[in-house]
């Protein structure tokens, strides 16, 4: 059976390369993809690439694979458009779900690792996957190391929840196998729920309102939900009609449409360059962009972005509540951001942490700020990339909130960092005093978090710190 299917797929590949426009001169592949040989990626490079990828992942409910229609037949559609293309034939899984999971992240740190040589951005390798495929492509882009990550999700009619009550139950079953009623698993591997501010890569949803095999509202919607509410980047687009695994069938009554609005996606966006600047913005709720709609967009980080432009690649990895302090309530290095941070490893790294070790519940423990700021200062110092490291003050807190104190700010957590700023010959960006509320515009009204104009405000301080570090270094 093994062997009808591989011949099966030459002779799909053998038809669509025909089929190409010999103009294109598209270069073709096949790459063994696991250990046992039963994994592989079919990979078509256009000849003029713009540097973007994708890897697509059939359907076919962990059972089997629709390598054609919602694999394959897509290639010419990304090779026209300078997208390079990486079907994966992954392994069925039959209750070890890590068999497509290792095949998929493996693809992707595949292409990622040997993007120079097929001439690939690292930054803008996309996965795109149909019904199960979309659920193991959204399953990746949460659960994954930010190395086998994708910069950007395509999801078809995706299953997106566990509980067969509300989704296809051939793919749970194939997925968990014997344990798919442990509801643990069901909440783990529903990709809804595994959403992550600023960590899980910007996606695009398409899907039929009248799909009768993956409840629309329980699955796509409900990860373009939990996406939104995260403030990341999502698209949703929903057709009348069409019913569950359209593909790239042109009989799709909305065949053209379709493809007209995932060109225009893929257009919205542009990937940072491949030799950026990597900059990681770490912090608590005011870097994370708490209290500001779709802080993707208008939180510091990404405003820092705009003022510094594409040569740099500015990354948000704040998260709301978290300490310096690992006695505190919340410590930052025990959170997925710290770890995606170091793996970002950073050129530039902005560290702005401490509001919340004012609290009285954490600053107890004060006397260990500076021993654990310390700590990540030479976590950052091991990394290969040997990033500048600039140490930032808090911003005023301008009520006292939730324990935070401005008091304790001023009088305890800046002079432990200025400290830490001279003894390590790091630059010390003073946001404590530069920092006004001088329009009653720039903070929210819990005295605690910036505003999208207050937001921008930080950002032009720290973009100043930073160009003005650069114009002195050239002298």
């Amino acid at each position: 059976m093994k062997r009808i299917i591989d011949f099966s797929l030459v002779l799909i590949l053998t038809v669509l390369l025909a089929g190409m426009s010999s103009a294109q001169n598209v270069r073709s592949f096949v790459l063994k993809n696991s250990v046992d040989g039963e994994s592989k990626v079919y990979a078509f490079l256009p000849q003029h690439g713009t540097g973007r990828a994708v890897v697509v992942l059939p359907g076919g409910g962990y059972s089997h694979q629709a390598m054609q229609h919602e694999g394959t037949s897509w290639a010419p559609w990304f090779n026209d458009r300078g997208i390079a293309c990486f079907v994966l034939k992954y392994r069925m899984p039959n209750g070890n779900r890590q068999l497509p999971l290792s095949d998929a992240m493996n693809a992707i740190k595949t292409i990622r690792d040997s993007a120079k040589a097929w001439h690939i951005n690292p930054y803008d390798i996309g996965i795109m996957g149909s019904s199960a495929g979309g659920h193991l492509a959204s399953a990746v882009s949460t659960h994954a190391p930010l190395a086998m990550r994708p910069n950007f999700s395509i999801l078809f009619y995706p299953v997106i929840s566990m509980d067969e009550h509300l989704t296809h139950k051939g793919s749970v079953k194939g997925f968990l196998g014997d344990s798919a009623q442990s509801r643990h698993l069901i909440n783990e591997w529903s990709s809804n729920r595994a959403v992550r501010r600023h960590l899980t890569p910007r996606a695009v949803i398409l899907l039929a309102n009248d799909d009768q095999v993956v409840p629309p509202v329980d699955n796509g919607i409900a990860y373009y939900s939990a996406m939104r509410k995260c403030g990341n980047e999502c698209a949703l687009y929903v057709y009348p009609t069409g019913g569950h695994g359209f593909g790239f069938n042109t009989s799709f009554a909305f065949h053209d449409q379709m493809l007209s609005d995932l060109d225009s996606w893929l257009k919205s966006f542009k990937a940072p360059q491949e030799n950026s600047i990597r900059v990681a913005c770490i912090g608590n709720s005011i870097t994370d962009g708490s209290g500001i709609d779709m802080s993707d967009a208008k939180g510091y980080p990404a405003q820092l972005q705009q003022l510094l432009g594409d040569k740099y690649n500015v990354r948000n990895f704040g998260v709301s509540a978290r300490t310096m302090l690992n006695n505190g309530d919340h410590p930052y290095m025990k959170e997925l951001a710290w770890r995606d941070a170091l793996a970002f490893q950073p050129d530039i790294a902005v560290i702005k942490l401490g509001t919340n070790d004012s609290k009285p519940r954490n600053w107890q423990y004060g006397a260990n700020f500076g021993k654990d700021m310390q700590q990540m200062i030479d976590s950052l110092r091991q990394l290969p990339s040997k990033p500048k490291i600039y140490l930032c003050s808090p911003i005023p807190a301008f009520k006292t909130q939730w324990g935070i104190n401005d008091s304790t700010i001023t009088a305890g957590v800046i002079p432990v960092i200025k400290k830490l700023a001279k003894k390590n010959h790091l630059q010390f960006i003073d946001l404590h005093t530069t920092f006004k509320d001088f329009d009653n515009k720039q903070i929210q009204q819990d005295g605690i978090h910036p505003t999208a104009k207050g937001a921008g405000q930080m950002a032009r301080i720290i973009a100043d710190a930073l160009k003005n570090e650069l114009v002195s270094n050239k002298k």
